[in-house]
């Protein structure tokens, strides 16, 4: 019923395009699905329609008449989409559509991530496909796959199998803005065994746990000082590391969202029971005070549990403590360049201890590869220091901006005089593809923009319904007065 009611919100044929592609589970790096739905999709137009070696789709739609002279512009989102959901959410995402419902002026998913990121960027490109009565240009419209855990679907993108030389890409969340630069990115990814100790008789086990976060993109949320999980319960652990044995570690997801959930285990000597009751309530009313602003909803939660456990070394948990206490979280430097973007950032996105063996995800993110290289060997360094084996993958490059661009002052005269306001030319601190597809496609003019999104990579993910119907008519004008191909 309620994904009933997001269908009928305007323009219609956006939002029906949505519904049917969430309909469908797509997590990255499992998208055969939503690829077979997207090959029949443009087959069913009878578009010609193909897919690439590593799984991107690409669809090709002949000019409107009479904009056969137009340069061939490429349409471009990603197909996958983040998953998390809140801890008590039941629900399964390899076999599940999100459930989805209308608040107010926001569409949103109950307990889940939306997946407006990059769903309604793909809708809006399915909603050209499939019109009858759009003015466009030559089109090619190319999903790719990936993009949120690797972006391996640019980076795996051939050159020779797109001809447009205008990119426009549909994966921001501000719709006051358009895009012309992004950050790169990094992962960082420390390892480190550890001797586990057999429970001392007598001690007794508790669980602590830091939940209620907002969470967020860990690019475009990372300057506004929200709490992350992993760190916050590392600051804990610091204050009683003396009178607990860490037992095990559960924090946070995805590496690209701020982690808002973390558990960890430990044993603690009946002694020193009220010491950690008394230190977890000064802790606990100390984050309430300090996030009461930016995480209304903070918890921070300490019960006792049953079971014979086994712990870790004294020694190993003073590394451990040290090393997360260490580590660069959050923005690491401000441009100089363009005012109020994050140059530099780093999430300590993932922290998994267990069994003996101890797994630290981080990215990093810089608009510089410079500052990027700086904050990967500062974390390797710290990592390093506590005795952990570190790792450098999926390095991507930043997008440049370019104000001269062609297609920026087409986009820019068109929102002047369609919304009666100047936008905002910004870079973003998030990883687009463009960096990536620009190595492919170096004379390809790119310039990125999209409907407001608020809370992406977090179940707090909603999409503006008159933002996206503002994003609609925008794209729309811009398709109509795409440059000659002489031009």
């Amino acid at each position: 019923m309620e994904n009933t009611v997001v269908r009928n919100q305007e323009p219609q044929i956006l939002w029906n395009h949505f519904a049917d592609i969430n309909a469908i589970p797509r997590a990255s790096k499992k998208e055969d699905r939503i690829v077979e739905f997207m090959v029949a999709f443009g087959k069913n137009l009878g578009l010609e329609t193909i897919v690439d070696p590593v799984g991107n789709v690409i669809i090709r739609k002949e000019a409107s008449p009479g904009m056969e002279n137009r340069k061939t512009v490429v349409l471009q989102s990603h197909l996958d989409m983040v998953h998390q959901k809140n801890s008590d959410t039941d629900f399964d995402f390899d076999n599940q559509g999100i459930n989805m419902y209308v608040d107010g002026d926001w569409v949103r998913a109950k307990g889940t991530t939306l997946g407006a990121d990059n769903g309604l960027g793909v809708a809006a490109i399915m909603s050209v496909l499939s019109s009858d009565n759009i003015i466009h240009p030559p089109l090619e419209a190319l999903f790719t796959i990936d993009e949120e855990t690797g972006m391996t679907g640019a980076q795996g993108l051939q050159a020779g199998y797109l001809n447009g030389e205008i990119l426009l890409n549909l994966d921001t969340e501000e719709d006051d803005e358009i895009d012309i630069g992004c950050a790169g990115g990094i992962d960082v990814t420390a390892l480190k065994t550890y001797e586990e100790i057999k429970n001392n008789e007598g001690s007794s086990a508790f669980k602590f746990v830091i939940k209620g976060l907002q969470g967020g993109h860990s690019g475009m949320d990372i300057h506004k000082g929200l709490g992350n999980a992993n760190k916050l319960v590392n600051s804990f652990l610091k204050r009683v590391e003396n009178i607990v044995h860490i037992i095990s570690i559960d924090g946070g997801g995805l590496r690209n969202a701020i982690p808002r959930e973390s558990t960890v285990l430990f044993l603690c000597a009946p002694e020193n029971i009220e010491a950690l009751t008394k230190a977890h309530q000064h802790y606990f009313a100390e984050l309430k005070s300090n996030y009461a602003t930016i995480e209304p909803d903070l918890l921070c939660t300490l019960e006792k549990i049953d079971g014979k456990f086994s712990s870790m070394s004294e020694k190993s948990q003073k590394e451990l403590i040290l090393a997360l206490d260490n580590a660069i979280n959050g923005v690491y430097k401000m441009s100089e360049e363009m005012p109020d973007l994050v140059e530099a950032s780093n999430n300590i996105a993932r922290v998994m201890v267990k069994n003996g063996e101890i797994k630290i995800s981080c990215l990093t993110r810089s608009s510089v590869e410079e500052s990027k290289d700086e904050v990967a060997n500062s974390l390797k360094k710290t990592f390093e220091d506590q005795g952990f084996d570190v790792a450098f993958s999926g390095s991507y490059p930043g997008w440049s901006p370019n104000r001269d661009s062609a297609i920026l002052k087409v986009l820019t005269s068109i929102y002047e005089d369609v919304f009666k306001t100047q936008p905002s030319v910004v870079a973003c601190h998030a990883g687009l593809e463009c960096g990536i597809l620009g190595t492919h496609y170096p004379n390809m003019d790119m310039i990125s923009f999209g409907p407001t999104i608020k809370g992406a990579h977090s179940p707090d993910e909603r999409a503006s319904i008159s933002s996206s119907a503002r994003f609609w008519k925008f794209l729309q004008e811009i398709l109509k007065n795409i440059p000659l191909k002489d031009d």
